[in-house]
């Protein structure tokens, strides 16, 4: 392990923040459990009226070395699984009804997704066929109606009529990214791998093929809900800045107005083993290196959150943990470990009005976590078709945008050479993401101007005290909000005399969670974030 000063690394990179900020406002995750909830990692995912629609990945962890107990077909996820974050319940229905090409396909891991209004499409994915005897990279792209999926699921039903398929080499890409551009899916990097990984080497033992893609592939879907087809098919090949797989690649508005995609850093070099740090924009098969940038973290796939501020015209990048070469310790010195270990960093990439791209380090997760997971938008929230978060259309104080869903949990940084399949795991864990006001403190009396709430010391589990100060005689209301803004209680209405009142709020009956504390008078409303 190599200890680098992060002034020589990257004139891009800065040091960690103490508190996570986007643009202005903090970066808040809260744990939900979730009964029931699946650990999956590598996964496709669809949703509808804020439920989850789960397909694919796998239930174990970091993939282990010896060819005989790797990508195992035990450990495949082979059913299809429903959540529902609010009500905190889980259903799901096995794959195997389904026809056996799609059964095979569609417990595959790193398949390539994305949401079409109410349709999910799912392409290639690597996973033991029993049809070929070995492993595969599946050759065909999946649709399934996402709002009928979830409703049979449900109630049990059957999940056949809601899918389609077809079978095309071109589709058979593991570990790319999926996204849309004008109409036509982009399909882009990733690789072709037959048989079972080997990190010795393809001609020892049992062998493999693994051919990158080093390409963009556009192409219409047309889909008439019972036939897929694939039209106006192109491909641009570069086996140098588009050689790569297992990264992230975000949604993009450009400083001039233009809609693009970024792709971060991903795997491998051809000289080592080691990620590429240059990043790549593209717009439709165009594309270009963004120079003078060197993303250090978070290099491998993970939960990620792509957010535009059109009054800053900025966009900014988040990744949740995961695997990266470089990390921060506690001294905020920049560390480069050439294993590549898991890391806790929460980083943000920010390109401004100006096309500069910066980076730091904002924030842990609590844990070894994100690696393979996903960031699930909330559908209330301000996002918009292509899926990036409006910043500038967020009103309110704490606003729920998304959740964290799965992905690997490591017990240590690096575990690659020691794994036998006990270090690691497919977390069933879930953590809802929140922007809020970095003024949710409470201000003194001449700032406020008025009316004062605080929350007098800790919960004590049955009971909040709520501290209310007014200069005068005033009505007012106390509500207990969701983090939505839905009202749950009415803590009080009416007149209260000046001067310091301290109200008794009962919340044991209320789920763990993000809530409001709002007081309204005539002096305007005023908010405060409790956790419960």
């Amino acid at each position: 392990m190599l200890k680098r000063s992060f002034f020589t690394v990257s004139v891009c990179l800065s040091i960690p923040s103490a508190d996570a900020q986007i643009e202005g406002r903090g970066l808040v995750l809260e744990e939900v459990s979730i009964p029931g909830m699946p650990g999956l990692q590598a996964f496709a995912w669809g949703q509808h009226d804020g439920q989850w629609l789960l397909i694919g990945g796998r239930t174990d962890g970091l993939h282990r070395r010896q060819p005989p107990f790797t990508f195992l077909a035990s450990d495949n996820n082979t059913s299809a699984w429903v959540v529902d974050p609010v009500l905190e319940q889980v259903w799901s229905t096995p794959l195997s009804g389904l026809p056996t090409a799609l059964y095979e396909q569609l417990q595959s891991t790193n398949m390539e997704f994305q949401q079409r209004g109410d349709v999910l499409y799912m392409i290639g994915g690597y996973g033991y066929s029993g049809t070929a005897g070995d492993h595969v990279t599946h050759a065909r792209i999946t649709a399934v109606d996402v709002s009928s999926c979830i409703s049979a699921i449900k109630t049990g039903g059957a999940i056949a009529p809601f899918f389609r398929s077809l079978a095309d080499t071109r589709m058979q890409v593991t570990g790319g990214q999926l996204g849309m551009e004008g109409g036509h899916f982009l399909l882009v990097g990733g690789q072709r791998f037959m048989g079972r990984y080997n990190p010795i080497g393809p001609d020892f033992g049992p062998g493999f093929e693994q051919q990158y893609t080093n390409a963009i592939r556009s192409f219409e879907v047309t889909d008439d809900g019972t036939t897929l087809g694939i039209l106006d098919y192109t491909e641009v090949i570069d086996t140098t800045d588009l050689h790569r797989r297992d990264y992230n690649m975000l949604p993009q508005v450009f400083p001039d107005g233009s809609f693009g995609h970024t792709v971060f850093s991903g795997v491998f070099r051809y000289d080592q083993d080691l990620p590429w740090l240059n990043t790549v924009d593209l717009h439709g098969t165009s594309y270009s290196v963004v120079p003078d940038f060197e993303q250090l973290l978070n290099q491998y796939h993970t939960a990620h959150l792509a957010a535009w501020d059109s009054l800053a015209n900025s966009m900014s990048n988040v990744f949740f943990g995961g695997i990266g070469e470089f990390f921060f310790d506690q001294n905020g010195v920049l560390w480069d470990d050439p294993n590549v270990p898991f890391v806790r960093t929460i980083s943000l990439v920010r390109r401004d009005l100006n096309g500069e791209l910066t980076e730091t380090a904002i924030g842990d997760m609590p844990g070894l976590l994100g690696a393979a997971g996903e960031f699930i938008p909330w559908q209330e929230a301000p996002f918009d078709a292509n899926g990036m978060l409006r910043l500038h259309d967020l009103a309110g104080d704490t606003i729920l945008v998304g959740h964290i869903v799965g992905g690997i949990e490591s017990s240590a940084e690096n575990i690659f050479f020691v794994n036998t399949g006990t270090q690691s795991d497919a977390a069933p864990r879930v953590f809802r993401v929140y922007l809020t006001s970095l003024a949710t403190k409470v201000p003194d009396l001449t700032e406020m101007d008025g009316a004062l709430i605080a929350i007098e010391g800790p919960m004590d589990g049955a009971a909040l005290r709520v501290r209310i100060t007014l200069p005068e005689r005033s009505s007012i209301q106390l509500l207990v909000l969701d983090a939505s803004g839905r009202t749950l209680r009415t803590v009080f209405q009416g007149l209260m005399p000046a001067g310091q009142r301290v109200l008794s709020v009962p919340v044991d009956d209320l789920p763990s969670g993000a809530f409001l504390l709002e007081l309204t008078g005539s002096a305007g409303t005023r908010s405060l974030r409790f956790v419960r």
